[in-house]
């Protein structure tokens, strides 16, 4: 495959989108828990703080899926928080956006890390040289779970 990158998609935050927010739901063994909806979830409201400096990317590529971020993923980033150690970024590094870990441990030396969650990649180390910008920091993952990797094999 190939490192993490972006294709921006266009984002619609003025309508209400809705959803009924169930109760927690447990991953281990089933409970007798209550089997009713409580409140509605409204994604533009709720999840989406800063609708003017947010937008949605797809996923290309495999460096970021120990992070649980796979290839056709959509991510939520947001331009307006710094982004902090340990944050996943898209960031405009030499001409191409890629989605990593930002590291900046270094920053005192001169440089930051872009790192990916793929051991079959090495991080960018990032200098003063380098064509670069902080595009955003991903605030949510979606994936479609309903064509998981169970559902591929025959």
């Amino acid at each position: 495959m190939k490192q993490a990158e972006v294709e921006f998609l266009p984002s619609e935050f003025t309508r209400k989108l809705r959803l009924t927010f169930a109760p927690a739901i447990k991953a281990g063994f089933p409970s007798p828990a209550e089997a009713y909806e409580t409140d509605a979830l409204d994604f533009n409201n709720d999840m989406i703080k800063n609708p003017d400096t947010t937008f949605y990317a797809r996923v290309r590529g495999d460096s970021m899926i120990d992070a649980g971020i796979n290839d056709g993923d959509i991510v939520v980033v947001d331009r307006s928080p710094e982004p902090q150690k340990g944050d996943i970024v898209v960031a405009f590094y030499n001409r191409e956006y890629t989605l990593k870990y930002y590291d900046d441990t270094h920053k005192d030396e001169g440089y930051i890390e872009l790192v990916p969650a793929n051991r079959r990649y090495h991080a960018f180390r990032v200098t003063e040289a380098d064509d670069f910008m902080i595009w955003g920091v991903v605030l949510y993952s979606i994936k479609d779970w309903h064509k998981g990797p169970l559902s591929r094999t025959k």
